[in-house]
């Protein structure tokens, strides 16, 4: 077979090897995906592509359904309904639209009425969706969290979400390998959290693009499975596709009881354990790139600036643009230092703080809100603290933090004790940072306006944001009284009890655990037709304006923020494309940002002279941000990988220029206002006259779906006969993956793996009435 790795291979060479439906000659994957994890934020185009294709979701019982962006996190004691309780439209409308598509589609549903509902990338884990070896991917960037349990899990636009529901697979080619390894005993008062700040501040955000890092070493085995989790949920942070750790009997542990892990001692648990033992690197594997870290080195690490790789030790002081050694560098710093008001020189410990947040899909678990208590308990919040906010990350995190006392501990110390939700962490719901508001943070992104516009955030461990409360600044959580109490052993993990069929407060939703036993969901059937796989218009040659822009690191939410991605729909978002750089505060054009110049605001192409275009989020808006505005193709010398796989998912072209002297001369052309042409068929970039600035190379795949027009999806399902055959030997070989519990619908018997035809309409359709045709 192509590409198949031959000898000692990596974690992650046999859990990508192991799902492999189909690849090419090209090397050109057909990916099978397990578990699938799904929100109201990524999904409403996806179902809506559903519809207008009339087509089904393969496989219902893989896919788990959560609201978590959108949601207020204020008490639910009177929650009635979502359309009642969400009082901005927007919310409101995405979360009103995601349980519709539950309802239709018949998924599993954890709502605001269910006390299982939480953050995606806490409930998977805490409910034994997620499991080691399974390919796991989510409309989310920080779905790698789920890679702490030796799963390959991976963020996804939402034109793959589509793709996902559709065919239970994704388009996709091999990453590099990459190992982290940090060994050595870790200080007390250093985290996990600390353990991933210090590697992306070492790496950069771009180090780890395109390949799939493994955190390894003693430093890591010693870790708990939640403190795992915190690592590789910001794998992504570091550039990389996914991030991973081999399982081990801390990982089984984790796992042993839990509602869709197979029954302990049972042939399954015991089949799956002698598999799930094999998963780790073999000795002699290669690694495209390594990294070493000796865990002494580690001290409590916060950031200063604007990115995740802007950190430094709570000893440490705010850096220079002279620190840096790049014209890039310097002048990414001297930007961070305005925007975080921060004076280059000043001890970190004197940064006075406005609010602190703890919470967030990297640090909202019981182990973290354990420790905090401890940090806080018998103590009070600093006076000038507005607001101090303790957010645990699902509805059993919650009960169970309640049951051990923790939340009269935590508001005793002056601190709000919320409902589930991903809140602050990306400001998308009534939790945000007011402009030039100052938080001490666990979340996982300090971009500009990502807690809130204007808002500046500093990312930090939970022991370090409990200390930061208390002294009211950035501080050193190594100064806390008996610290060594605080973070000696470390407790075990809660036996959540199995919820199967725990009901939704709304009886409307009753009814969606009550699946049609006689279907899985999408396939085409012998001789019918297949959907077309013409989707796109197609893309050979493009000229036009180009617009330049001379920064490096330009991430998602600078592209598209947060507070514009309340829509089910893909379109009408130029006009918020670069909202924070494109308008002043008073909503005018500011008249400095290119795009408001003219003839660049005609732009049908971007050069971006620095790179790491497009890092941080999976959202698709940013794509469709951009193709609204009318720009179809970016040049730049590196992207974001998600980015990157988003554009093509949308009739774009992103072109890599690796030589720094060609990607000069056409930022030079666009710079002067001349048009360049973009040759997709000879893989060209010319100026207006035609003369070549550049050759650059495509994936010959995309080039011809691009070049064609053709639909992902569709050509997808004409390999049903393959995945269908890939189903039926992951029955047999791995027959948890199938699922237990409410996944298999309680069934005697093992799921039915071929699914229902596509019917050409179901609209209007009721429960129980015959499909038409």
């Amino acid at each position: 077979m192509p590409g198949v790795v031959v000898g000692p291979r990596t974690l992650y060479d046999k859990v990508f090897q192991d799902h492999i439906v189909d690849e090419k000659d090209d090397g050109t994957i057909l990916l099978y995906i397990d578990r699938h994890l799904v929100h109201e934020v990524t999904s409403p185009q996806a179902f809506e592509g559903l519809r207008n294709a009339g087509r089904g979701v393969r496989r219902p019982d893989c896919t788990l359904v959560t609201t978590d962006h959108n949601i207020p996190t204020t008490p639910r004691k009177n929650f009635k309904s979502v359309s009642q309780f969400i009082e901005e439209d927007d919310s409101r409308t995405q979360c009103m639209t995601l349980e519709e598509n539950v309802k239709k589609h018949n998924l599993t549903y954890f709502g605001m009425g269910d006390k299982r509902q939480g953050i995606v990338h806490i409930i998977g884990p805490e409910q034994g969706f997620t499991l080691p070896a399974t390919t796991v991917v989510c409309g989310d960037s920080h779905t790698s969290t789920h890679g702490a349990f030796g799963a390959l899990a991976f963020g996804i636009g939402t034109s793959e979400v589509e793709h996902v529901l559709a065919t239970q697979t994704l388009i996709t080619r091999r990453s590099k390998n990459m190992k982290v390894q940090v060994d050595g005993e870790l200080a007390p008062g250093v985290s996990s959290k600390d353990i991933i700040l210090h590697v992306i501040g070492k790496i950069g955000t771009a180090g780890g693009t395109g390949a799939v890092i493994e955190f390894c070493g003693s430093a890591i085995r010693g870790l708990s499975m939640e403190a795992r989790m915190s690592i590789c949920n910001m794998s992504i942070e570091g550039g990389a596709r996914a991030g991973m750790v081999a399982p081990d009997q801390i990982t089984f542990e984790y796992l042993k009881g839990k509602p869709l892990a197979p029954k302990v001692d049972s042939p399954e648990w015991k089949k799956a354990i002698q598999y799930w033992s094999s998963l780790k690197s073999d000795d002699g594997a290669k690694f495209d790139h390594e990294v070493y870290i000796d865990a002494k080195d580690i001290e409590p690490t916060v950031s200063w600036g604007t990115s995740p790789q802007d950190v430094v030790p709570i000893t440490g002081k705010v850096p220079s643009p002279d620190d840096f050694q790049t014209e890039d560098a310097k002048d990414s710093c001297r930007r961070a230092l305005e925007y975080m008001g921060l004076t280059a020189g000043t001890p970190m410990q004197e940064v006075v703080l406005d609010k602190v947040f703890i919470g967030s899909c990297t640090n909202a678990r019981i182990e973290d809100l354990r420790i905090c208590a401890k940090i806080v308990k018998g103590k009070k919040v600093a006076s000038n603290i507005k607001r101090a906010m303790i957010v645990p990350g699902s509805g059993l995190v919650k009960n169970q933090a309640e049951a051990e006392g923790l939340d009269k501990i935590f508001t005793e110390a002056g601190f709000e004790w919320r409902e589930a939700g991903c809140s602050m962490c990306l400001g998308m719901n009534p939790d945000i940072l007011s402009p030039k508001e100052r938080c001490a943070s666990t979340s996982n992104r300090n971009f500009e306006g990502r807690q809130g516009a204007g808002g500046r955030t500093h990312l930090m461990s939970p022991a370090s944001a409990a200390a930061c409360a208390l002294a009211g600044k950035l501080a050193d959580v190594r100064h806390v009284e008996n610290l060594q109490q605080v973070t000696g052993k470390k407790p075990s993990h809660v036996d959540l009890e199995p919820q199967v069929l725990e009901p939704e407060s709304d009886a409307d939703l009753e009814e969606i655990m009550d699946v049609d036993e006689s279907s899985q969901g999408n396939t085409t059937p012998s001789g019918a037709p297949s959907s077309s796989s013409l989707g796109m218009p197609k893309f050979t040659q493009l000229k036009g304006i180009a617009a330049p822009m001379d920064r490096a690191n330009i991430d998602t939410d600078a592209i598209i923020p947060k507070q514009f991605l309340k829509t089910i729909k893909r379109s009408g978002l130029g006009s918020a494309l670069f909202n924070a750089w494109r308008y002043k505060e008073d909503g005018s054009d500011n008249p400095d940002f290119v795009l408001n110049q003219s003839p660049y605001n005609k732009a049908k192409i971007l050069v971006v002279g620095g790179p790491n275009f497009g890092c941080g989020s999976s959202r698709e808006h940013a794509p469709w941000a951009l193709l609204d505005f009318g720009i179809k193709c970016i040049i730049a010398s590196s992207f974001g990988d998600i980015f990157h796989e988003n554009t093509f998912k949308n009739g774009m072209l992103p072109v890599r220029i690796t030589d720094p002297a060609a990607l000069k001369s056409i930022l030079a052309e666009a710079q002067a206002g001349k048009e360049i042409e973009v040759d997709l068929e000879a893989q060209v970039v010319r100026n207006a006259e035609g003369k070549e600035l550049a050759k650059f190379e495509v994936d010959q795949f995309r080039k011809h779906c691009l070049t064609n027009g053709l639909d992902d999806i569709g050509l997808t399902m004409q390999m049903e006969d393959r995945i269908e055959r890939y189903e039926r030997k992951q029955w047999t070989e791995y027959p948890w993956i199938a699922g237990s519990g409410y996944m298999s619908r309680h069934r005697k018997e093992p799921v039915e793996i071929k699914a229902a035809p596509v019917p050409v309409t179901n609209r209007g359709q009721e429960k129980g009435e015959p499909l038409e045709w």
